[in-house]
């Protein structure tokens, strides 16, 4: 299935870039992706979530795919952007659901768009730099923790690390595929099975090119508002939010999520017992029609 693309102008004239997949009359549900990411970014069942009754729209954050940067933005600022797209489409009442360094981005939105947002979902997400009672780095893959700690050494740092990192990438991506997708992380083995199979490498390999295409702008500056204020607290989101984490999840430990679950007076909490960062396909299909269950009842 091949994806419908729009480009939508931010008021200061920055370009926020689109896909679009699902069916195309369903629910609007509006996707974040993770970090790095890009629009290109979908859910392995595509039939699945047309065939769910969901428009999904995936969007570029600023300086990924072909989303203009935004340097030094907050987490808080991907709301606006949200709002930009849900306006420009005409979209009314929405879902908003982010994965691993979307899920902050998600909850932006639903902090900010309480009257356009129903429902948000929060998925394997990572918790404020600053949460009261985490251990933020505890049970993190050494690689993820060694990559925030580059981004709280500065900009500098970051920069030069992550240019390497996106060389690296790129080239495992040209030879040896499934080792750019953790073969030097200690995953979970349902993650990595996953992650494997010919379906989600495609899927993987096709986001993360365009991710990296426009160099690491986005990359630095999701880093870097991970690390600092968000803009917004969490305890003061109003609309419901499904808290989901993987209890086997290196990537973003699960005590992130537990933290969130707690923070969010409005969270519904989904621990998955089973689960690591990466959801099952069939699985993944029904919780975003159950996003749109949410909004067509509202």
């Amino acid at each position: 299935m091949t994806a419908v693309e729009h480009r939508c102008t931010a008021p200061d004239g920055r370009v926020i870039a689109v896909a679009e997949w699902g069916d195309p009359d369903g629910v609007p549900v509006i996707g974040l992706h993770g970090t790095p990411g890009s629009r290109l970014g979908h859910p392995v069942d595509l039939a699945g979530v047309r065939d769910a009754g969901v428009r999904l729209l995936t969007l570029d954050r600023p300086g990924y795919g072909e989303s203009t940067r935004l340097p030094g933005r907050q987490v808080v600022d991907a709301a606006a952007d949200v709002a930009v797209v849900i306006g420009a489409l005409g979209l009314g009442r929405v879902a908003v659901t982010g994965g691993s360094g979307g899920g902050p981005h998600a909850l932006a939105a639903a902090w900010a768009l309480p009257h356009r947002v129903v429902v948000a979902e929060c998925r394997v997400g990572i918790a404020p730099w600053d949460a009261d009672g985490l251990d933020w780095t505890c049970g993190m893959d050494p690689l993820n923790a060694t990559e925030f700690g580059w981004a709280a050494e500065g900009e500098a740092r970051l920069a030069a690390e992550l240019h390497r990192e996106s060389l690296a990438d790129v080239e495992r991506l040209d030879s040896d595929r499934p080792a750019v997708l953790g073969a030097d992380r200690d995953l979970s083995q349902e993650d990595r099975e996953r992650l494997e199979r010919p379906e989600a490498l495609a899927v993987f390999e096709a986001e993360l090119r365009e991710a990296h295409r426009p160099g690491v702008g986005g990359w630095i500056d999701d880093d870097l508002a991970f690390v600092r204020a968000w803009g917004f607290d969490p305890a003061e989101i109003r609309v419901p939010v499904l808290v989901r984490w993987g209890v086997h999840d290196v990537i973003v430990p699960a005590a992130h999520g537990a933290w969130l679950a707690g923070r969010i007076p409005t969270a519904e909490p989904h621990p998955e017992i089973a689960e690591g960062h990466v959801p099952e396909p069939a699985e993944r299909v029904r919780q975003l029609a159950l996003l749109a269950e949410r909004v067509r009842a509202a």
